[in-house]
């Protein structure tokens, strides 16, 4: 079994099919047989676990599992203590309202590569890097959430999968999980799944009724 991990660039798909490698996987990972656990948006960037071991990438994508995945997220403007507390709590997107996250605003921009085509900013309109951590993965959640709290998400960089972090690896490169990280993967795997009314929290979309579990996608 091969285990890896990539930081994805921003631009490239998470998949290896298409006609142009230098947007696919395929022009960045040269192991046979391989594929991503889950996956990140064409825009979005950083941790990618890709794997043979067919077992634990469905464990580890189940959204029944509820396994954590970290974020830094820059946003337009500085958002309020209310705007994080919902953020923390749950929103609805789409009719669904998202599981609790972590959301922490931070008081630095942190220290990553640069983005090959940089981020548009509005004049004289600030911004501020957030770390959420989510437990789960709806079709362009983070930045669908924050912009339901009136914050657009300028952008997104996964830095951990549980406790398997994307560390100082440069954008583009890959490297083999060491037999620690592995272990800390298959254990996190191994966990029960959620309970089920942790999975569908109640809507607050004024409706009524219990909201809708969403197939995972990416951020």
């Amino acid at each position: 079994m091969r285990y890896l991990m990539l930081n994805k660039p921003y631009d490239v798909q998470s998949q290896f099919s298409g006609d142009d490698p230098a947007k696919t996987l395929k022009g960045y990972v040269p192991i046979p047989g391989v594929y991503p656990v889950g996956r990140l948006d064409q825009d979005s960037e950083g941790l990618l676990i890709l794997t043979d071991d067919g077992p634990l990438a469905h464990r580890l994508t189940d959204p029944r599992y509820e396994h954590p995945k970290t974020y830094l997220v820059q946003v337009e403007r500085i958002p309020d203590e209310a705007a994080l507390q919902r953020l923390r709590q749950g929103v609805t997107i789409q009719g669904v309202m998202t599981r609790p996250a972590e959301v922490t605003l931070l008081e630095a921009e942190p220290d990553l590569p640069e983005r090959p085509v940089p981020v548009r900013f509005r004049k004289n309109v600030p911004t501020a890097w957030l770390e959420i951590r989510l437990r789960e993965g709806r079709n362009r959640q983070i930045r669908r959430m924050t912009a339901a709290v009136g914050y657009p998400t300028l952008r997104i960089y996964r830095v951990a999968l549980g406790s398997v972090k994307l560390g100082d690896l440069p954008p583009g490169a890959w490297r083999d999980l060491s037999p620690e990280e592995v272990v800390a993967l298959k254990q996190m795997a191994a966990k029960p799944a959620a309970q089920s009314a942790k999975q569908n929290p109640p809507s607050r979309s004024g409706k009524g009724g219990k909201a809708k579990r969403a197939k995972p996608a990416g951020r």
